[in-house]
């Protein structure tokens, strides 16, 4: 329906049976949309795209500064990537996990020859990972003979998810209103609050989970030295730790995991969004300790960890983890942000600071960040809104300088529209 038209008002239509059923039945016209709207979708539309571009039906070029949420690490439409779906798909789509998956296995072993982990499942979401943190946290404690360890702690402004098992853990009004009542076992304390973590942490916790850096909470990067203070606390309690790197990892802060700046590593973590490139693809790495009670039909998964996925996945992991891939990712990331800073010194009366790590970065506004990325939208680029009243910029690990320097300078333009404007 177009903006501003009105819909007809309710009334029945006659329909005929389907072939071979006599007579009639009448159907209601529903109200409610075919597609479930739960989404506040902006009026625009997409048939192709192109590296760091989307392309609407009638030709007009966006420069995409938000990547499907931090998604398509490689860009849209990644010659390698579309090689390798394509080969996988003329081969083999699906055979289920009753069976060994050999591109899964080549995947499980990348992960962890580059990560702290010691085994790997794959999932087909960063929710259905946290589902999984969360049991295997609790499994880990009940087969230690403690299943009364089976609090988690978790942070304000953090995004786990949209199950239930994820917004009980983020505890935020927002996620959580209408669906109680909300799993119990989980506790919330201030973002990266070491006094709030020291008193709340000790023999009777399960774990703590944290985003390294938050994403939809407005792109808050935890201290490296309170993720430091962190480990230490789950090592002296014997708590588990669990890294949520779903939208900071796989490259994305200038570091393989964002965690690897602060010189620790989780016992659990959670990866998804660029991990597949675009193709829906999760995982859970863990060690050792943490996974062992997760034994043949603890835990299981249809479609993930399937051919598709994992092809595309070992594809992907394939450029990320590349040293050199990384290196490029932390200049364009210098460049970006010295962008960002001249446009916040320009516009005083629109933006506050940047915040962020790699080509994770949030441009905290002072004018409503809605109005911020509908001014973008008018000028052909294309940003994503976050709590904190902050814009998120999650551009392909691919961009390119010349194009980091056109977003810069849309973003100019779209600030002088709000300026004038106001």
């Amino acid at each position: 329906m177009c903006p501003g038209a009105v819909r007809a008002p309710f009334f029945l239509i006659v329909m005929p049976r389907a072939t071979g059923a006599p007579g009639f039945s009448e159907k209601a016209v529903p109200m409610i949309p075919p597609v479930l709207p739960t989404y506040n979708r902006a009026p625009l539309s997409f048939v192709r795209g192109e590296g760091s571009w989307l392309v609407e039906a009638g030709g007009r070029r966006f420069l995409d500064m938000g990547a499907g949420i931090g998604v398509n690490a490689l860009g849209h439409a990644h010659p390698a990537l579309v090689a390798a779906l394509a080969e996988q798909a003329q081969a083999l789509w699906h055979v289920s996990n009753l069976y060994r998956i050999p591109a899964q296995q080549a995947l499980a072993e990348r992960l962890v020859e580059e990560s702290f982990a010691d085994t790997v499942f794959f999932t087909n979401s960063g929710t259905e990972a946290l589902e999984l943190a969360v049991k295997m946290a609790r499994r880990h404690w009940h087969a230690a003979g403690r299943p009364e360890r089976s609090e988690i702690i978790a942070f304000e402004g953090a995004f786990h998810g949209r199950s239930i098992a994820a917004i009980s853990a983020a505890g935020s009004e927002k996620l959580a209103a209408g669906f109680g009542p909300l799993l119990p076992g989980f506790r919330q304390l201030p973002f990266a609050d070491m006094a709030a973590i020291e008193a709340a942490i000790d023999e009777t916790t399960a774990a703590v989970i944290v985003e390294p850096i938050q994403g939809e909470g407005g792109i808050r990067p935890a201290p490296d030295a309170f993720l430091q203070r962190l480990r230490a606390l789950c090592d002296a309690t014997g708590a588990l730790l669990v890294f949520d790197e779903v939208q900071c990892g796989m490259g994305r802060s200038g570091r393989l995991f964002a965690h690897e700046w602060a010189g620790v590593a989780p016992d659990i973590m959670m990866v998804a969004k660029g991990i597949g490139g675009g193709f829906p693809l999760g995982a859970v790495l863990a060690t050792e300790r943490a996974a062992a009670a997760m034994t043949a039909g603890t835990h299981g998964s249809t479609y993930g960890g399937n051919p598709l996925g994992c092809a595309v996945g070992l594809k992907v992991m394939e450029t990320v983890a590349d040293p050199a891939f990384l290196a490029e990712v932390n200049r364009k990331a210098g460049q970006l942000r010295q962008g960002l800073e001249g446009l916040v010194a320009g516009h005083p009366q629109i933006f506050a600071e940047v915040r962020g790590r790699g080509l994770m970065l949030g441009l905290v506004c002072k004018a409503p960040n809605a109005e911020v990325v509908q001014a973008g939208y008018e000028e052909c680029v294309l940003t994503v809104p976050a709590a904190g009243n902050v814009v998120r910029l999650l551009p392909p690990l691919t961009i390119g300088a010349e194009e980091l320097s056109e977003a810069v300078a849309r973003l100019e333009r779209a600030a002088q529209r709000l300026r004038e404007t106001a």
